[in-house]
């Protein structure tokens, strides 16, 4: 298998994360430069469909792309450590924080990011206001997560699960523009944290400051 990767952008980050949780060492990474273009060159949309990075090769030459879908096959081939639960009860539970930590956090602040940060013109045609709705959206929505927070050490389970990976990485990401979480929010403080900490966390963090 092959893994399409490129190293500051938060979906594949989130991927690089699930493995390194994993230790999922027998995949291929091949890197892709964005502001190049390497992800609209013809070759890749031949295989992918759409200029999405990441995106999994199988060896049968099938192309996977969207980070949860990819973390999901890698789940069903690695199945532990467990991320995205072992019950129906704690699988929907796990869904719905993912869902929650992607729709009103990590999507808005990546948008805010896209908006922003100048570098992202290349890839982005830029619209400040935009930006900044979609910023003060996802601090906002991060109270949400504090909340959770203050009665679970992680947000799906009593484990480490991919909504923890989803959520930091979307969060992490808004350090480009010098975002952080409010001081206030003490769980979510504690929490990324002990994100920080795991040994998995240098596959998922930026490679580089801002």
């Amino acid at each position: 298998m092959k893994l399409y990767d490129t190293p500051l952008a938060p979906n594949p980050r989130r991927v690089r994360w699930f493995m390194a949780e994993k230790a999922i060492e027998d995949i291929e990474v091949v890197r892709l430069n964005l502001m190049e273009g390497d992800h609209r060159q013809p070759d890749y949309l031949a295989k992918t469909g759409l200029p999405n990075v990441p995106a999994l090769e199988l060896d049968d030459g099938t192309c996977i792309t969207e980070s949860l879908a990819i973390c999901r096959y890698l789940e069903s081939r690695y199945p532990e450590p467990n991320l995205f639960g072992r019950t129906p009860e704690e699988t929907a539970v796990i869904e719905m924080w993912t869902r929650r930590a992607e729709m009103l956090v990590a999507t808005p602040l990546m948008i805010g990011v896209r908006h922003s940060h100048p570098a992202m013109a290349a890839l982005e045609q830029q619209n400040a206001p935009v930006g900044e709705y979609n910023i003060q959206a996802g601090l906002k929505a991060l109270k949400v997560l504090d909340r959770r927070l203050g009665e679970s050490p992680w947000l799906g389970a009593e484990r480490l699960t991919i909504a923890d990976i989803v959520a930091f990485v979307g969060i992490d990401f808004g350090r480009m523009i010098k975002l952080r979480p409010p001081e206030d929010l003490v769980h979510v403080g504690r929490w990324a944290a002990a994100m920080r900490e795991r040994p998995a966390a240098k596959a998922g963090m930026r490679e580089r400051p801002a």
